[in-house]
């Protein structure tokens, strides 16, 4: 599938290719080098030269082998079968590679994204004599048990249904209805589409992020939550737990549907991804997890020009399914090895280098990137959103560096992960002094409406004791604990007690994995009660050693492992608790 038109090569540098002398080809036309007919993509035209970048292992190329235009940009193919699947970065599904032929891709190996011969029991929403335009749904198709894939007119067309067919099983690529365009012309409905990778899809309208995207992660819905349809980093060193953060949101958010892009990742990473999705149940649905979930994997040895398409196959799957009326979550995993593949190619190309080597456009591709998240209505009138979480692996965990610099410029969530909580297992290790969300207001009347009018409030107070026991310790590190006053030594026990009991989440346990909004207040609510109730002790002149001889402490750390998520009228014993065991040191104490 390729245009007469052709040149030959002069030039090879690694996945860059040179051809001499003016050609027929356009600016990000898709082509096919040499006789193995490898895909690439045009990135640079002159009078002179055309530079082409492949997005496969080019060795074995040489001068004077032909290049065929194809005629389009690069695109994917939009139709039922994109979800449960695992595609490459050029969207190839692996497991067509890997049936044609074996463990390893191929070189030049040509499979169809989708299967085109598998037939779909098709429910028809047009009708004869109906006017179309771009976004209309055309079809639904049952994708898989948690996921209904509605077949929508492609954007920029419109006309009058001529023809159409009735219910019944048809393929990707049959003809479901015709059309007469507006501009006189015929158009073919099918339940397929095609759409270039780097254009975002258009829409008809944005809206501010006034939605969180709960995710059950204690630190991030309360202390710093992402709206739907908003953009967040997760910068961390090696080990810090970026892509299981990734795994936790993408396993228990209330997101429609996954995209998980493993851009650059080790390929362990991606099969662990892959093995433990298909085994988990969607809590919400009640179907395996995978029938919500797509994967990209471009792993850390596979073509580096493939890895810098990666993140814009995954964006454009995403924006289709925003197009349906769906809330689609993207985990990048990681943009990091996504700035370094555009730093190699960059490289090749003999460009101007900017700080650390990366390019000078590194700030306007990652916006470009990051902007195309948002909440909007759709040209067929639903509402859907695309929310973007990406991974940044800074070298040694130092957040100054380029990528993680630019990133923030771009995101209104940061969750820093911090290598020593890491190593204390104290997880997730986002670090509450660094990390931030400039959410909070536009989400605050949502709290309010739907969890409870002290939900803010609440998390306020939270975060100012963890920022007077960063204080503290300032002092406790120079002269010891003990000079403090026991008001001073209070706060740093609830904030241990925070640390401890609210913080830190236990992925492995069934109650502590994911928790809903409601029970994170009620935790709040118990732990600012016993700072209030101590408070008042101490301002007695209870000594803060009496408290501490107690297990009171330990036991509201462990309310999170002994309170059911279906059982929590149990938070007022805990109330009922602090009363009883105050009540009684007073009473010892003849206070």
């Amino acid at each position: 599938m390729h245009n007469e038109y052709s040149a030959n090569i002069y030039g090879i540098n690694g996945p860059v290719v040179y051809v001499g002398g003016p050609t027929d080809f356009k600016m990000g036309e898709m082509v096919y080098v040499g006789k193995e007919k490898l895909v690439g993509e045009i990135i640079a035209l002159s009078s002179e030269r055309t530079t082409i970048q492949v997005y496969e292992e080019t060795s074995g190329l040489k001068p004077g082998d032909k290049i065929y235009g194809a005629g389009t940009a690069i695109f994917v193919t939009l139709a039922p079968g994109i979800i449960n699947n695992i595609f490459d970065g050029i969207q190839r599904p692996l497991k067509g590679i890997a049936d044609k032929s074996g463990i390893y891709i191929s070189k030049g190996i040509s499979v169809n994204p989708l299967d085109n011969k598998k037939k779909w029991n098709t429910h028809i929403t047009l009708k004869q004599g109906e006017h179309v335009t771009g976004g209309t749904i055309v079809a639904e198709v049952k994708e898989t048990e948690s996921i209904t894939h509605k077949s929508m007119i492609p954007p920029y067309i419109s006309g009058t249904v001529d023809s159409v067919c009735n219910d019944g099983e048809y393929t990707i690529d049959d003809t479901i209805a015709t059309l007469t365009l507006d501009n006189g012309g015929t158009f073919n409905v099918t339940l397929s589409q095609k759409w270039p990778i780097r254009n975002p899809r258009p829409c008809r309208r944005r809206h501010p992020s006034s939605i969180p995207l709960v995710t059950g992660q204690r630190i991030i819905d309360t202390l710093f939550p992402i709206a739907k349809g908003g953009t967040a980093a997760i910068p961390g060193g090696f080990g810090t737990g970026k892509t299981m953060s990734q795994h936790q949101i993408a396993k228990w958010s209330d997101a429609d549907l996954i995209i998980y892009i493993g851009c650059g990742e080790r390929g362990n990473e991606m099969t662990e991804v892959l093995e433990d999705f298909s085994k988990l149940t969607d809590p919400k649905s009640g179907n395996p997890l995978m029938a919500r979930t797509t994967l990209i994997a471009n792993t850390s040895n596979m073509p580096v020009a493939a890895r810098e398409a990666s993140i814009y196959t995954g964006i454009t799957l995403a924006e289709y399914y925003r197009d349906m009326g769906y809330h689609v979550a993207i985990m990048a995993d990681s943009t990091s090895r996504w700035a370094e593949a555009l730093r190699e190619l960059s490289g090749r190309l003999e460009e101007m280098p900017a700080e650390e080597g990366f390019p000078a456009y590194l700030a306007s591709k990652l916006s470009a990137f990051y902007e195309r998240a948002g909440y909007v209505t759709n040209l067929n009138g639903t509402e859907g959103s695309v929310s973007i979480i990406g991974a940044v692996s800074p070298q040694g965990g130092d957040f100054s560096e380029p990528v993680t610099q630019n990133t923030k410029r771009f995101v209104r969530c940061f969750w820093g992960l911090d290598k020593s909580l890491a190593y204390a297992r104290h997880f997730p290790a986002i670090h509450w002094l660094t990390s931030y969300s400039e959410y909070l207001n536009d989400l605050s009347q949502w709290y309010i409406k739907n969890v409870s009018d002290d939900f803010i409030s609440c998390r306020n107070q939270i975060l100012a004791i963890l920022n007077q026991e960063s204080s503290l310790m300032e002092i406790v590190k120079l002269i010891g604990s003990d000079v403090l006053p026991d008001d001073q030594k209070l706060t740093l026990e609830i904030s241990r007690v925070i640390r401890l009991g609210f913080l830190q989440q236990n992925a492995f346990h069934k109650d502590d994995t994911c928790v809903s909004l409601k029970k994170q207040l009620l935790m709040m609510r118990t732990i600012l009660y016993l700072n209030t109730r101590s408070k008042s002790l101490i301002s007695q002149g209870m000594p803060i050693s009496i408290l501490k001889e107690t297990n009171i402490f330990d036991k509201i750390i462990a309310m999170k492992y002994d309170i059911p998520n279906d059982h929590l009228e149990l938070f007022d014993n805990y109330t009922q608790m602090i009363n009883e065991f105050y009540d009684e040191i007073i009473i010892k104490n003849g206070q």
